[in-house]
């Protein structure tokens, strides 16, 4: 979903990021703000008055969508659920959890936040603007909380659409969990609705360009519901990959008796020997029986080539760490997650320092692939 982001700070702990692509829609967003928008709302006042408008209003829109996504992290943390964190990127904000819900309650309750959150930016701000003349603001000062007052509650309806991954989709999911106790069957409805509604705004987006000649406007509408087509699609495929993998130690998947480099030998040997013959990216490091870490492509992509000959592999190997390193009892989307987050797609299994083997992300996603086809041809039996 996101391409390169950074973190800015943290709000009662949870990491903010921003995603590179939030600059352009924020930079869009004060452009047209002040060019069209206010200008049209507030006549008579300059154009620099107008720009300062635009990026308060801009800022105080991300801001507004800063709010909704923390109030569903803090709703999430309650009921005991980890945040990685929140992502401002080109369509808005997300907040992301590291599992599902555990019951209908908390995900109606973690779905509901945002809007809340929302609706409530929304009645402030509008209490705001009416009472501008007392609090004793300015014209543009009214004008701005006149648009937030607005925008939130536009976010509010939109995000209540029943399609999921929207709010109102977690709302309608969390409904048709408790009715029949099926959190696969509900996503997989949910999600369906969410990507008919994406086909619907898909439509809408050519039929403004085609009949309107609104090509910004019919973009952007193409492209949110080409996003929430693909986010509905994605997020049920996910949970078949939760529902699959979780439970399952990563015992199961890992590799017997895995390749191994001795410390000593030179990097050109381990490029030589291992790598060009093995094509891993990440091997085992050991001094006879002793693991001492591990060593990567990326290490060696990082020392010079003419290095390669003077250079053991014991000096650029990494330590053993949690984050290259998992127990043979860890939970398979555990060891899923911390690959996500590291960047490593190979960790060693290791218990009491000795080394048992080696899981992969193929070897988890090809028992994933043989699960979900016995499953299903069971499932096609039991129906015949």
């Amino acid at each position: 979903m996101f391409g390169r982001r950074f973190e800015l700070f943290r709000v009662f702990g949870v990491p903010l990021r921003i995603d590179l692509s939030w600059f352009v829609v924020a930079a869009l967003v004060a452009w047209s703000l002040a060019t069209g928008f206010f200008p049209s709302t507030a006549e008579g006042l300059d154009g620099r008055t107008y720009w300062a408008m635009g990026i308060v209003g801009a800022v105080a829109l991300f801001a507004s969508v800063v709010l909704h996504e923390l109030a569903h992290a803090l709703v999430a943390r309650s009921y005991g659920l980890p945040i990685r964190g929140i992502t401002l990127f080109i369509f808005g904000g997300v907040a992301e959890m590291e599992r599902e819900p555990p019951s209908p309650a908390a995900e109606f309750a973690v779905a509901i936040a945002g809007p809340l959150a929302s609706l409530g930016i929304s009645v402030v701000c509008f209490a705001a603007s009416a009472l501008g003349g007392d609090l004793g603001l300015g014209g543009p000062a009214v004008t701005v909380l006149g648009y937030l007052a607005g925008i939130n509650l536009i976010l509010v309806v939109f995000n209540m659409v029943p399609a999921f991954p929207l709010d109102g989709g977690r709302v309608l999911r969390s409904a048709l969990w408790r009715a029949r106790d099926d959190l696969r069957w509900a996503t997989r409805v949910t999600s369906m609705i969410g990507g008919g509604f994406g086909l619907f705004l898909i439509a809408v987006g050519v039929w403004r360009v085609v009949a309107n000649g609104d090509l910004f406007g019919g973009l952007w509408m193409f492209l949110i519901g080409l996003f929430l087509r693909n986010a509905a699609q994605m997020s049920y495929q996910q949970l078949l990959v939760r529902r699959s993998l979780e439970g399952e130690p990563v015992r199961r998947f890992m590799v017997d008796d895995p390749v191994s480099v001795p410390r000593s030998i030179s990097v050109e040997e381990l490029v030589e020997r291992y790598i060009y013959r093995h094509h891993h990216k990440l091997y085992p490091v050991v001094d006879g029986e002793r693991l001492l870490g591990c060593v990567t492509t990326r290490d060696v992509k990082q020392l010079p080539r003419e290095e390669w000959t003077r250079q053991s592999v014991g000096a650029i190997a990494r330590p053993l760490t949690e984050e290259n390193s998992v127990k043979p009892e860890t939970d398979a989307m555990d060891a899923l997650a911390q690959m996500r987050r590291t960047g490593f797609s190979r960790l060693m299994v290791v218990e009491e320092g000795r080394l048992l083997g080696i899981i992969t992300l193929k070897d988890m996603l090809d028992f994933l692939a043989l699960k979900v086809e016995l499953e299903g041809a069971q499932a096609a039996g039991e129906a015949a």
